[in-house]
């Protein structure tokens, strides 16, 4: 039977909703970038600025809503206790 490792336990509720939160607003301070050099950035530039303004907040909500699966992977049950007798006949 493998042996249950701390490491291998999922990270809690609120570590993953800090990290998903943070992800988010860096996201959300890109497309604020974006927003502002929309006023000073000409061509191109402009148009890049544009779709990422306008596409970021999609991606941003698609990449804070996903879950991170433990690296560990499943938490395994423990098993059930075994007993061991000695034959071999000492006392």
């Amino acid at each position: 039977m493998k042996k249950q490792s701390i490491t291998s336990l999922p990270v809690s509720d609120e570590i993953e909703r800090r990290n998903r939160m943070i992800k988010y607003s860096i996201a959300m301070a890109v497309r604020i970038v974006c927003i502002v050099l929309l006023l000073f950035v000409q061509g191109w530039w402009l148009v890049l600025c544009a779709i990422g303004a306008i596409v970021l907040p999609y991606f941003a909500v698609v990449v804070a809503n996903v879950k991170i699966a433990p690296r560990g992977g499943e938490v395994l049950r423990p098993g059930g206790l075994e007993i061991y007798q000695n034959d071999d006949g000492a006392k």
